[in-house]
C-alpha cells in the first residue's frame, strides 16, 4: 500500500483511465495522434515526470503511475489486441489486390532498412546478432501513429495514402516471421549474455529446441479451425435470442486471450497467438463482428502500451547524453527514409509520392518495443545499447506529426501539385444528359471511351489515380479526379441522367463499391463492370450489374479464336462457337442473380465452366 501512496494496489489503474479520459481528449481538440498523447500521459505521469516532485508534495503520488510493471504487464494484451486486428483485416483477397505494393515495394522496404540497419550497428560495434535484431526492430514504422495522422491530414485515399498503407501493412505481416526469427538467433547465439557470437555447432540443438514452438503452432492452427466456427454460431444463436452481446464479447476476449495464452505455453509470443486467432477468424462470417466487439478494448489496451513506452523514457538517461540519443534518433530517421524513398522511386512511384511516403515512415514504430524487448529476453541484445536505442525510437515516434507537416511543405516546394494533376480535373465534372459513365481510366477504360467515341457516344471518365487522370486530361479526354465508390462523386457526375455506367477497375473489391453504389442511386440503369474471374462475376451478378465481363474468360475465349483461326477453321464457325460458349458463360454467372430460379451450387458452377 505504501508504494502506491496509500491510494491501494488500483491506484495505477485509476490514474491511466483519468489520463485516458483527460489528456487524449485534449490532444484531440488540439488534432494532435491520441497515441501521442498516450506517450505524453506516460513521460508525464511516469517516475521521470510529476514523481520527480512527490518528496516536496506528497498529494502528487496520487497523480502519478508509481508501479511501471503492472502497466507493462497489461501493455502486453494491448500489443496481443493489435495484432488480432492485424489479423482480422488480413484476406488473401484484399493483399492480392495490392501485391505490387505490398509485397514489392513493402517487402523491399523491410529488408533494405532492415540490412542497412544492423550494418550502421555492426559499424558501432555491436555483435552480429544483436545487430539484426535491432535492425529488424526499427526497419518498422508506426502503423498506430501514421494512420491517424494520414486521417487526420485527408491524406488516407490518395497514391501516398495507398503506398503508406501498402507498406505498413507488408510490415504487419513480417512481424510474427521477425519474432520467430528472434527466437531462433537466440539459439544460434548459443549462452553468451548480451548478443554473443553466432555459434554454428548449437545449430543442430537450436531447432530441435524449436520443435516444442512448430507442435504448438500447428495445434493453435488445427484447433482454431475446429473450434472458432462451431463457438461464435452458438453464440450468436444465443445473439439472435437477445441473450448473447456480453457472451459475443467474452468470446472474443476469450479467443485473444486464450490464444496468446496457448502460444507463450508453447514458447511462442502471445502476440503471435493473437495474430494466429485474428488469421483464422478472418476466414469467417462472424469477422465484422468480432471486430467491433474488440475494438474498444484495443483502444484502451493500446493506450496502457502507450503509456507504457512513455514510462520507459528515462528522462535522466537522455540528458545525460541528449546528443546521443538525439543523434540515433535523427540517422535513424533520416536513414529509414532516404531508403524508402530510393524503394519507392524504384517501384514507380512519383517524386511527391515518395517524399511523403518516405517521411510518414521514417521514424521508427510500435513494434520496435516488442521485437527488442524481445531480444532482451531472449538474452541477445545488450541491454544498457538497445535501451538507448529504444529511447531514440520513442523519441522518434513523437516525430511523426512534424514530418508529415515537413513532406505537406517539401512536396509542395519540390512539384506543385499542377504538374500532377491539372486543376480543371478538379472541378464539378460537367455531366450532360445521356452520356456513359466510365469508372477508371486506365488501359482498359481508355480504349472503351475510343470506341464509345468511334460511335458517336458521349462519355465522362472518372479515376482516382492523379497520373491516369492528367495523362487523359493532356490527351482531351473528359475524364476527371475522384471516387466513384462515393455515391456524392456518382451524382456530380450526372448519374441521374446517364444512360449507362461501365466500370473497368482491376481492383475487386473497388469494384464492388462502385456497383453497389451505383445500384442505391440507378436500380435500373445499364451496369457493366470488369470482374477478375468467374467467381468474382457470380458475385457482381449477385450486386445486381447488368453484365459482368471476367478477364480470364474472354482472355481464354480471345485466345481460343485466334488459334482456331491460325489453324484453318472457317471464321464464321469459330465466331459462332465463341459467342455461344460466351453465352453460356453469361447464363451461368446470372444464375448467381438475386431471384434465380436454379441457382447452382459452386461445385456445380466449377464443373459446368470446366465443360
Amino acid at each position: 500500500m505504501a508504494t502506491h501512496g496509500g491510494g491501494g494496489e488500483y491506484k495505477d489503474l485509476v490514474v491511466f483511465l483519468a489520463a485516458a479520459g483527460v489528456v487524449v481528449p485534449l490532444f484531440n481538440r488540439l488534432k494532435i495522434s491520441p497515441v501521442l498523447g498516450f506517450l505524453a500521459a506516460g513521460v508525464l505521469l511516469g517516475p521521470d515526470g510529476l514523481a520527480r516532485m512527490s518528496d516536496a508534495a506528497p498529494w502528487l503520488s496520487w497523480l502519478t503511475i508509481s508501479d511501471a510493471t503492472q502497466i507493462r504487464s497489461l501493455s502486453e494484451l494491448g500489443v496481443a489486441f493489435l495484432l488480432f486486428m492485424i489479423g482480422l483485416e488480413l484476406s488473401w483477397e484484399r493483399l492480392r489486390a495490392m501485391r505490387k505494393l505490398v509485397f514489392g515495394l513493402g517487402l523491399t522496404q523491410v529488408a533494405t532498412c532492415t540490412v542497412a540497419l544492423a550494418a550502421v550497428f555492426v559499424f558501432m560495434g555491436q555483435p552480429l546478432v544483436s545487430a539484426a535484431v535491432l535492425g529488424m526492430g526499427l526497419a518498422l514504422s508506426s502503423t498506430a501513429v501514421v494512420m491517424p495522422v494520414m486521417a487526420e491530414r485527408g491524406r488516407i485515399k490518395t497514391t501516398a495514402g495507398r503506398a503508406t498503407f501498402s507498406i505498413l501493412l507488408a510490415q504487419d505481416l513480417v512481424v510474427a516471421p521477425i519474432l520467430i526469427t528472434v527466437t531462433v538467433l537466440a539459439a544460434l547465439a548459443g549462452s553468451g549474455v548480451g548478443g554473443g557470437d553466432f555459434d554454428p555447432a548449437v545449430l543442430g540443438p537450436a531447432l530441435f529446441t524449436l520443435i516444442p514452438a512448430a507442435i504448438g503452432l500447428a495445434l493453435l492452427v488445427v484447433l482454431g479451425r475446429l473450434v472458432l466456427r462451431p463457438m461464435f454460431r452458438s453464440v450468436a444463436r444465443a445473439k439472435a435470442r437477445g441473450q448473447g452481446q456480453e457472451m459475443f464479447i467474452a468470446a472474443s476476449l476469450l479467443v485473444v486471450v486464450g490464444a496468446g495464452v496457448a502460444a507463450q505455453a508453447a514458447g511462442l509470443s502471445m502476440s503471435l497467438g493473437a495474430l494466429i486467432a485474428g488469421l483464422l477468424l478472418a476466414e469467417t462470417e462472424f469477422r465484422r463482428e468480432v471486430e467491433i466487439s474488440i475494438e474498444p478494448f484495443k483502444g484502451l489496451l493500446l493506450g496502457v502500451f502507450f503509456v507504457g513506452v512513455g514510462i520507459s523514457l528515462d528522462l535522466d538517461a537522455v540528458a545525460a547524453d541528449p546528443v546521443a540519443v538525439f543523434g540515433l534518433a535523427a540517422m535513424l530517421t533520416l536513414l529509414k527514409a532516404g531508403l524508402i524513398y530510393a524503394a519507392a522511386r524504384l517501384w514507380g512511384l512519383n517524386n511527391r509520392t515518395a517524399i511523403e511516403t518516405a517521411l510518414v515512415l521514417g521514424p521508427a514504430g510500435e513494434f520496435a518495443f516488442v521485437i527488442l524487448g524481445a531480444g532482451l529476453v531472449e538474452g541477445i541484445a545488450s541491454p544498457a545499447f538497445t535501451q538507448t536505442v529504444l529511447m531514440a525510437a520513442t523519441i522518434s515516434i513523437f516525430t511523426v506529426p512534424l514530418m508529415a507537416l515537413i513532406a505537406d511543405r517539401l512536396v509542395k516546394r519540390v512539384a506543385p501539385a499542377v504538374a500532377e494533376l491539372p486543376p480543371e480535373a478538379l472541378e464539378t465534372p460537367s455531366a450532360t444528359s445521356g452520356q456513359v459513365l466510365i469508372v477508371g481510366f486506365g488501359r482498359v477504360g481508355r480504349l472503351v471511351g475510343e470506341m464509345l467515341t468511334e460511335h458517336g457516344q458521349a462519355f465522362l471518365a472518372i479515376d482516382a489515380n492523379p497520373s491516369t487522370v492528367a495523362k487523359g486530361r493532356a490527351e482531351g479526354a473528359n475524364v476527371f479526379y475522384g471516387d466513384a465508390g462515393r455515391t456524392e462523386m456518382l451524382e456530380r457526375c450526372g448519374i441521374d441522367t446517364a444512360r449507362a455506367v461501365v466500370v473497368t477497375m482491376d481492383a475487386p473489391i473497388k469494384v464492388d463499391e462502385v456497383v453497389i453504389a451505383t445500384r442505391s442511386l440507378r436500380p435500373d440503369l445499364i451496369l457493366i463492370a470488369r470482374a477478375r474471374d468467374h467467381k468474382h462475376a457470380a458475385r457482381l451478378y449477385a450486386l445486381g450489374v447488368t453484365d459482368a465481363v471476367p478477364e480470364t474468360t474472354e482472355a481464354s475465349l480471345q485466345l481460343a479464336e485466334n488459334t482456331l483461326v491460325d489453324l484453318g477453321v472457317p471464321m464464321g464457325l469459330v465466331l459462332a462457337s465463341i459467342h455461344e460458349r460466351r453465352d453460356r458463360f453469361r447464363k451461368i454467372f446470372q444464375e448467381a442473380m438475386p431471384g434465380s430460379d436454379a441457382v447452382r451450387s459452386p461445385r456445380a458452377l466449377r464443373s459446368t465452366l470446366r465443360r
